[in-house]
């Protein structure tokens, strides 16, 4: 019998991830996210922006992986406002913070630029 089929993205490196949430943390992109109804132009400014970078991801993925990100960082904040056990973290937190936790003095570039620096592009951590 074969395997069952999973409906799971495909991985993304580190390098990949914060390029994605520098594109997607840039200042210009979050008003047209929060101004628009229709985000598809969006995200394929976004899937364009990744291409220019040299990585190869469609518009579709792109929203796929900001989705998952945006939901990963909502469950993790959630679960560690509810909990009175140490707070948890996940791989970039702080990033996510700094576009989703409305904190506007937060930049995320900053975050990012010392983020690549500490973190290997080849290595084979798990983005979730």
């Amino acid at each position: 019998m074969p395997a069952p089929r999973t409906r799971r993205s495909p991985a993304w490196s580190n390098a990949e991830l914060l390029d994605l949430i520098g594109i997607w943390g840039e200042e210009a992109v979050q008003s047209q996210l929060l101004s628009s109804c229709r985000k598809y132009d969006t995200y394929r400014q976004i899937s364009r922006c990744m291409v220019e970078r040299g990585h190869d991801w469609d518009t579709l993925l792109c929203r796929v992986k900001v989705k998952e990100l945006r939901n990963a960082y909502h469950k993790l904040r959630e679960a560690n406002h509810h909990s009175s056990a140490a707070p948890v973290s996940c791989w970039f937190y702080q990033e996510l913070d700094a576009i989703l936790g409305g904190d506007p003095t937060s930049t995320v570039k900053a975050t990012v630029d010392t983020l690549v620096a500490r973190v290997p592009a080849e290595s084979g951590l798990s983005q979730e």
